[in-house]
Order: structure tokens, then C-alpha cells, then sequence
């Protein structure tokens, strides 16, 4: 590139970033958000995502790039040495129940030259006990606490998981919500493939004549004239169940034959996510204990007129893919199948994506003790830091329950190979 045009095209994308405020599609139950003011009308300005770069991305996938001017904390720099004798409550885990995750982890890490000695041994071990895997972990791994940057080891722990909708392939008129597919004019720009030192940073847009313009936001996909009819994937009959699908990031679509079809995360429309419940709050609607899942739905059929206004406030917009049948959960970030209440979704910048780690938290809304070993196979837009996780419930009523109050204090331990290099 002449050293000229280079000059320009730096300042093109200085302005860019400056634009970007981070791209947080899979919020946590705290719902931080910006007005949608501040968010719908901005449209002369670029709109970048800075994300990850994951194989096989969700909704939460993206994980936040810090902002201009705030510093950068290098990759896994929060994490201290520790002892297995520092996971109290593991001797309890039933670690039998984890060792599925922990090969599907190897699936996508055993090509990598730190994991792939482990996991030639994991795909050895048949059928071990609970004393077996033990002892692997033990002999194989170093054990390191998680810290936040203020050198604090508690974070915050929240929960996800996979909904059922109700759903159609053709429209009718019970049936009038769609699932969109990614469209063909959504344009991702990787950053890093002109400067490397840009890595992990993606911009998305639309091309109009030779300019990058913003995609379409929610309210503009989802008018009657939206620009991406045709692009329909499938209908669905409730339109805050589809608002919440996209918030998951995957889930299933029961049609009225009995046949389930599974979707999954395909791409999304590079607008910032912006909290709907922090919204209802802010605006007297609701009370923050009642700001759930739950709470938003039952204030949505009791307001019906003012339902469109409050999800136009969130200007992203997530596209779906149909999932191969069978899946045993729906890809995470590592790309593998995720495995109910032996997942969570981390920041990878502080946690390598794979690695086992040891949560000890509580189950929602009560004192009891939750101390599990799971694996780090998901990301989050709004998982942001070195103790925080997303702990995912899996499918059914259930886990819908858990994981929609689930806001619990907790610590991390991460399992790392012993041929592990630090970067």
C-alpha cells in the first residue's frame, strides 16, 4: 500500500474505533445500558465490533476490546499460581459428569501444541472414575487463581441457556416473526489481516457506492418494509421470546408436526447491545428485582403498545444459522457442542477458551454451595473481566429458571497444562 494512502486509510480506521463502543451481544443479568437515544439515531457514524476472533461465533462470542485511552491488560495476566488444594469442594464433584466437556474441549485443542500431550492422554482413559480423572487433572495440570484487575479474587457469576420457541417455515398469521438468516450485503472487515497490531478487531457494515456505513439496525430490519425480506430463515409466533433467542445466542424451533430445528448464531449486525431491563429501570417501568427474564415478559403482555419502542432501544440485531441435527448443545465459541451445567462463557482474554476451570459459587437466589468443575467453551459480550463467568443451564424449564435469576458472587480457579506457555 503507497505510504500515502496507508496515512489515510490509519486515520480512517482511528475514526472507526473511536466509534466503537463494544459490541456486547450476550448480556449478563445486570443489563447495563445506554439510552436508546444515544443508540438508534447515531447512524453518520461508523459502527465497529471489536470481538475475538472465534471459529464458530454466538451471540455472546464478541468479547469487549477495551475502549481508546484505557489500557490494554495482556492475555492471561490475572492469573496466579495456586494449589489443588485450594478447590475446596472438588473432591465432592462428581468429575464423571464433567469428562464429556472436558473431550469435547479436546476436540478443537488437541491440535494445539500446549493441550494436545493431554488430551492424547484423555482420549485413552475409557470410561474413568471419579478418582481416575482426579488423578489426571492432578498430574498433568497446574492450577491458577483468577484475579480482576484490582488484584480482588470474587466476581460476579451468571446464568444462560437454550429456549424452545414455537415456530413456522412460512408465514401465517400465527406465525409472522422471523428468523433471519445472515444476509449476503453484511460486510466484516478483519482488521488485523491489514495491521496485525489491530488483531481481534472487526468492523461491520453495509457498502453503499464505495463507503462503510452502518448495517441496518433492529428497528430497521424488523418494520413491515424491512430490507431483508426474503431473507426469512423461519417464523416464530412470539416476538419477545425471538428477542430473547437472540440474547442466548441459539436454541430450538418446535414446529406444529412435532419437529425440532435447531439454530444457532450466524453473525450479527455490528450494533452495540443495549440493556432493555436497565431501560424498564431507568424509566420507572420496573423495579430492579423485577428486571429479570421473567419480569420483561410478563411487563411485555401487560403493555402491548409500548413493547416495539422498548426493543428498538437495542439496536443489535443477531442472524441465525440451521445447526446440524443431533447436537448433543449448541456451539460455543470454542466451536464444539456445550454441555448443560458443565459450561460457562469467560472472558478470553483472562481465560484460555477450553481450559477446565473450577467455579465455586452458589445456586441462585439461595446459599448453597455450587462447586463444579467446567470447561471455559463460550464467550459474552458482557463477560467481561478475570472473574466473571456465565454459567449455562442447558435446556428445559429448569434451566430457564436457574438461569434467569441466577446473579451470585463466586470465585475461579483455571486448569492449564503443564507444557502451557504463557504469552
Amino acid at each position: 500500500m503507497p505510504l500515502k494512502a496507508r496515512h489515510c486509510f490509519t486515520i480512517f480506521l482511528v475514526l472507526l474505533l473511536s466509534a466503537c463502543g463494544g459490541a456486547a451481544i450476550k448480556p449478563d443479568n445486570t443489563k447495563t445500558s445506554a439510552s436508546k437515544t444515544e443508540s438508534i439515531h447515531n447512524k453518520d457514524k461508523p459502527v465497529c465490533e471489536c470481538a475475538e476472533n472465534t471459529p464458530i461465533p454466538e451471540p455472546q462470542k464478541p468479547a469487549q476490546e477495551p475502549k481508546a485511552g484505557e489500557t490494554r491488560i495482556p492475555d492471561y495476566s490475572l492469573l496466579r499460581s495456586a494449589n489443588w488444594q485450594d478447590l475446596a469442594g472438588i473432591e465432592q464433584d462428581n468429575l464423571t459428569m464433567a469428562w464429556p466437556a472436558w473431550l469435547q474441549s479436546c476436540s478443537a485443542l488437541k491440535t494445539k501444541p500446549a493441550w494436545q500431550n493431554v488430551c492424547d492422554v484423555a482420549a485413552n482413559m475409557k470410561n474413568p472414575s471419579v478418582g481416575v480423572i482426579q488423578n489426571y487433572f492432578k498430574q498433568y495440570f497446574n492450577v491458577y487463581r483468577t484475579t480482576n484487575a484490582d488484584g480482588s479474587d470474587t466476581g460476579m457469576i451468571t446464568g444462560y441457556y437454550e429456549p424452545l420457541l414455537k415456530g413456522s417455515l412460512v408465514k401465517t398469521d400465527a406465525y409472522r416473526y422471523p428468523l433471519y438468516r445472515q444476509p449476503s450485503d453484511l460486510i466484516t472487515v478483519d482488521l488485523a489481516s491489514i495491521y496485525p497490531e489491530l488483531a481481534n478487531k472487526r468492523l461491520r457494515g453495509r457498502v453503499i457506492g464505495n463507503k462503510l456505513v452502518p448495517y441496518y439496525n433492529r428497528g430497521e430490519i424488523e418494520s413491515e418494509q424491512s430490507p431483508l425480506q426474503g431473507n426469512e430463515l423461519l417464523w416464530v409466533d412470539d416476538v419477545i421470546d425471538l428477542f430473547f433467542l437472540q440474547i442466548q445466542g441459539s436454541g430450538l424451533v418446535q414446529l406444529e408436526n412435532g419437529e425440532q430445528i435447531h439454530v444457532g448464531y450466524a453473525d450479527q449486525n455490528g450494533q452495540a447491545y443495549q440493556s432493555i431491563g436497565r431501560l424498564l429501570i431507568q424509566s420507572g417501568e420496573l423495579t430492579s428485582d423485577k428486571a429479570s427474564m421473567q419480569g420483561i415478559k410478563n411487563w411485555a403482555l401487560t403493555h402491548p403498545e409500548k413493547l416495539r419502542d422498548l426493543l428498538n432501544s437495542n439496536p443489535s440485531y443477531v442472524f441465525f444459522r440451521e445447526l446440524p441435527a443431533g447436537l448433543p448443545g449448541p456451539l460455543g465459541a470454542l466451536g464444539v457442542p456445550i454441555l448443560g451445567e458443565r459450561a460457562v462463557a469467560v472472558d478470553p482474554r483472562f481465560v484460555p477458551l477450553g481450559a477446565p476451570i473450577f467455579l465455586a459459587t452458589t445456586f441462585p437466589n439461595t446459599s448453597k454451595p455450587l462447586n463444579r468443575l467446567m470447561m471455559a467453551q463460550d464467550t459474552g459480550g458482557a463477560i467481561k473481566g478475570g472473574v466473571r463467568a456465565d454459567f449455562f443451564w442447558g435446556f428445559g424449564p429448569d434451566a430457564t429458571r436457574q438461569a434467569g435469576s441466577m446473579k451470585q458472587k463466586g470465585k475461579i480457579w483455571v486448569l492449564l497444562p503443564k507444557e502451557f506457555v504463557f504469552p
